[in-house]
């Protein structure tokens, strides 16, 4: 099914283009709205098919229908953790076991293609649009956009933050800015380098509680480079527990101790702010962190 949307024309937008109301006004693409003029009733007005140069009037109700695409992963009955969901956004807690896209070595097995069997079972279809990505063996809050306009207006859009458990007893606090590289362009390892690393990497923390091994720390991200917490927490010295790829430490968890706990974002359509939490996996509780997050998955909208 398409997602329309409705808007009545207010004052504020009277007396403007069809094309600048989607475009400056609400955040369509230009090639979004070329996609709505090249469909049937994809732009209509007061129930009839408008053209993007018509003049918009108060009391208006402007109308768009935005296709699905049918472009869906190979679908995978497998169970996902959905903790939102509205007409143009999923969001879901994703296990540090499963991988975000197909590839080589996982066929089958993704986000994408449980995501795809999950809204099958709803009649949807729709291209795996993913707002940012998490390493295999990170766990927490993916968003899924339901359509190219919820993709085009959250892409770079959303605040989110981070919980990781490292090695040692971490500072309470600190910032790491030193760029990232790639040493070896067949492997996926990354690291630290002033001389050789080309772009900008920021990472802030702060320390939530510390056993006698490990520290809880929360983490935000000014830039979004490939295993960029992995790789700054190793750099100072605290990698992070279960990492057999950066410092070794715990290696017996099997994977990474790290989850964005936290997503904030303002909704495509409606302009309401949502934040999202989502609950960590259990090894974060058992390694003596469970009582920081009682009661944590509870998630609020505001307008």
């Amino acid at each position: 099914m398409p997602r329309i949307i409705k808007f009545e024309i207010n004052e504020e937008n009277a007396g403007i283009k069809i094309f600048t109301f989607l475009k400056y006004r609400r955040g369509f693409s230009t090639k979004l709205i070329r996609t709505l003029k090249n469909t049937k009733n994809g732009i209509t007005l007061n129930g009839d098919a408008a053209r993007t140069i018509d003049i918009l009037k108060v009391g208006d109700e402007l109308c768009v229908s935005i296709p699905e695409d049918g472009k869906a992963s190979e679908p995978n009955d497998t169970d996902i953790d959905v903790i939102y969901e509205d007409e143009d956004i999923l969001a879901v807690n994703k296990s540090p076991f499963t991988a975000m896209h197909p590839t080589h070595n996982h066929q089958g097995d993704t986000l994408a293609n449980a995501v795809s069997a999950y809204l099958a079972g709803k009649g949807k279809a729709c291209s795996f649009r993913a707002v940012g990505r998490l390493d295999k063996g990170t766990s927490g809050i993916v968003i899924c956009t339901l359509n190219p306009l919820a993709a085009s207006k959250l892409s770079g859009k959303t605040d989110k933050t981070y919980y990781a458990v490292v090695k040692g007893n971490i500072e309470d606090e600190g910032t790491v800015d030193a760029p990232i590289y790639r040493p070896d362009p067949m492997k996926t390892l990354r690291a630290c380098s002033y001389e050789l690393g080309k772009e900008s990497a920021v990472t802030h923390w702060q320390k939530l509680a510390q056993t006698d091994e490990c520290s809880l720390i929360r983490l935000k991200l000014e830039t979004g480079r490939t295993h960029q917490i992995r790789v700054h927490m190793n750099y100072i010295g605290h990698p992070l527990a279960g990492d057999q790829l950066y410092g070794g430490f715990m290696p017996e968890i099997g994977h990474q101790m790290l989850f964005c706990g936290e997503c904030a974002f303002t909704h495509p359509v409606t302009d309401e702010r949502i934040l999202l939490k989502a609950e960590p996996t259990d090894e974060f509780k058992a390694l003596g962190f469970g009582e920081f997050f009682e009661n944590f998955g509870i998630n609020s909208h505001s307008s």
